[in-house]
């Protein structure tokens, strides 16, 4: 079904917002608000899924503030898949009734409603026989994931390089489930660390081993093989670098997804000390072409996104609640 672009002016839609900093899920308030308006280079949407991460609430608990939100209201969540239902001026590469999976300008958001607004350079198509459901976790997990092993670790996903030894912690959540089958795709030697109750499906993903955390052995990060890390995809908070240092190559980097001030802190001595071991914080830069590299990934069954929950758009607080809570599988997911 399209719906007629000249029809969308002026209409409301539904849409999750929050008005000020705090409040966590008691804070998002159900409203309607006017559908909004593709500018220069954007496409309208109707949303068919959007995913949370925890970018989302960190935004709300006014952890990157002043930047973000932009303003407020703020309607959040990034992450969105759906149908083209009109094209701004100076779009070009799609048309009404195209499938897409896209990344909101993360200053605005605008996922969690029935209608979003991205820019064409973040949108691209989705394969036919894709749901929205596999392929709206990519936008923000999948490309920190991405990022994280070519960019920052160095590895080929073609798998053409030397074979890597990489850990990855929290590998169960939504970008370290990712980063587990993008790096088996770059030839890597994968040790993960989960909950004891994910053990088996991170298997599944292609880890060769895996440590429940909670063990010595897992809290210590030691590789069960006895190997020395090479990159460490680190997706868990509170780990200090004095227990990532014993377990890294003499050139191992530890890839740090949720930089907090304490790890930056360390990563400046690291570089002012000339450390050949060092921590790298990340910052996502996400690019269309690695958006479509990865959904291409999904439509030949070479990656996959585990479900955690779906939720619709009315029980947005229950969704938002699981990911403040931190122990999702995967991605959750709320649909309008």
């Amino acid at each position: 079904m399209s719906l007629d672009p000249i029809k969308m002016a002026g209409k409301l839609m539904k849409a999750v917002q929050y008005n000020a900093y705090g409040g966590g899920p008691d804070g998002l308030q159900h409203v309607e608000v006017p559908v909004p308006t593709p500018n220069k280079d954007e496409v309208l949407l109707r949303v068919e899924a959007a995913s949370l991460n925890p970018f989302d609430w960190k935004v709300q608990k006014g952890m990157l503030r002043p930047f973000l939100p932009s303003k407020f209201p703020h309607i959040p969540a990034s992450d969105v898949a759906g149908e083209v239902i009109e094209v701004g001026p100076g779009a070009k590469n799609f048309k009404v009734g195209d499938k897409i999976v896209a990344m909101t300008n993360p200053r605005n958001g605008g996922g969690l409603a029935e209608f979003a607004v991205t820019k064409e350079s973040l949108t691209v198509a989705r394969p036919p026989g894709v749901s929205a459901a596999n392929v709206v976790g990519l936008p923000v997990a999948g490309l920190t994931a991405h990022q994280a092993l070519t960019q920052s670790a160095g590895i080929k996903l073609d798998g053409s390089d030397k074979k890597a030894n990489i850990l990855i912690t929290a590998a169960s959540g939504g970008v370290g489930h990712y980063a587990v089958q993008l790096a088996k795709l770059g030839n890597a030697h994968v040790t993960a660390t989960c909950g004891a109750r994910n053990i088996n499906l991170v298997k599944r993903l292609g880890a060769d081993e895996v440590l429940d955390y909670k063990t010595p052995d897992g809290a210590a990060l030691k590789s069960p093989s006895g190997r020395k890390y090479d990159a460490v995809i680190h997706c868990a908070t509170g780990i200090p670098w004095s227990t990532f240092e014993p377990n890294l190559s003499p050139t191992g980097k530890v890839i740090d997804i949720t930089p907090a001030p304490s790890s930056l802190i360390t990563f400046a001595l690291k570089k002012l000390t000339f450390s050949k071991k060092q921590l790298v914080p990340l910052i996502l830069f996400p690019k269309g072409e690695n958006l479509l590299y990865l959904v291409n990934l999904v439509k030949e069954g070479k990656l996959k996104t585990v479900i955690d929950s779906k939720y619709p758009l009315a029980k947005a607080e229950g969704a938002w609640a699981k990911s403040i809570d931190g122990h999702a599988t995967g991605k959750i997911i709320v649909e309008p």
